[in-house]
């Protein structure tokens, strides 16, 4: 039986083992730059080392210049969500991942959402029909101005915090771009599910945050909903304007207009 050649240095392993000990689990060279010289390691050295140590498996590389220890240098895997949170900047779990969490769905997305105020590297990380990928996971980074940045919170995975969106900004997100969430009866039905846990005073303010088909389309789900009229009035006001927007904007224009919305209702099995 053969064995694998160790070809990863002492100095390198110190290098990692001092890294894991201070909570590093995903770095960037320059991280390891600060710990270079207490192990033993020239900065001339050091993008060798990680060549090295990559090879032996003690870290895994998820771009240029970016790297996770891989375990038992760190007690637990690293999580897709965890990567994310590395790959842009400004990145929360979103979209149709973050339904699966907040158990709006039964479905388990096979491509981690992203949501994402940088618009460079969004661009550059793939996209929806050419996802980046790490590991063999998908990832789909969707875009948005940094003043729609909102809406998120921190929670654990294993043994790292990610910002994930709350469960109204969620549910938003499913009205403005469905296609990301499973298609629009999928959002009809987490809405369904889960109009008791939703604060509606926040989940309001949040969309008058948005484009004026977002508000539209929450009011129009709320009131079919049985949520209180009164409670409706600031989605109402904001609402106006000219023309009708489309209930579900991933299906050709058609059906009944909703005048009192401003909808055409184009999803017959919903209204």
């Amino acid at each position: 039986m053969t064995t694998k050649k160790v070809i990863h240095t002492t100095s390198g392993m110190e290098l990692l083992r001092r890294l894991a000990e201070d909570g590093k689990r995903i770095i960037t060279l320059d991280d390891a730059r600060s710990y270079s010289a207490a192990a033993g390691i020239s900065l001339s050295y050091l993008r060798q080392a990680f060549h090295y140590l990559e090879q032996d498996g003690w870290v895994r590389r998820l771009r240029p210049g970016l790297y996770a220890i891989s375990p038992p240098l760190i007690n637990a895997p690293i999580h897709e969500f965890e990567v994310a949170m590395y790959l842009v900047k400004d990145a929360a779990i979103s979209h149709w991942s973050a339904m699966s969490y907040h158990a709006l769905t039964d479905q388990i997305p096979r491509t981690v959402f992203v949501l994402t105020s940088d618009a460079v590297a969004a661009k550059q990380r793939g996209s929806p029909s050419e996802p980046y990928q790490v590991w063999g996971i998908r990832y789909v980074f969707v875009q948005v101005k940094p003043d729609r940045f909102f809406g998120t919170q921190q929670e654990w995975f294993g043994e790292s915090r990610v910002l994930i969106t709350d469960l109204e900004r969620t549910l938003l997100d499913g009205l403005t771009r469905p296609a990301y969430c499973g298609g629009f009866a999928e959002v009809a039905t987490a809405f369904e599910s889960s109009i008791d846990r939703i604060d509606i005073d926040k989940i309001i303010a949040y969309a008058l945050k948005l484009d004026v088909a977002t508000v539209r389309r929450l009011g129009w789900m709320l009131e079919k909903s049985g949520i209180d009229s009164t409670k409706l009035e600031p989605l109402l006001k904001s609402s106006h304007g000219e023309g009708y927007r489309p209930l579900d904007p991933t299906r050709p224009t058609g059906g009944q207009c909703n005048s009192h919305w401003g909808i055409r209702e184009n999803l017959q099995q919903l209204v």
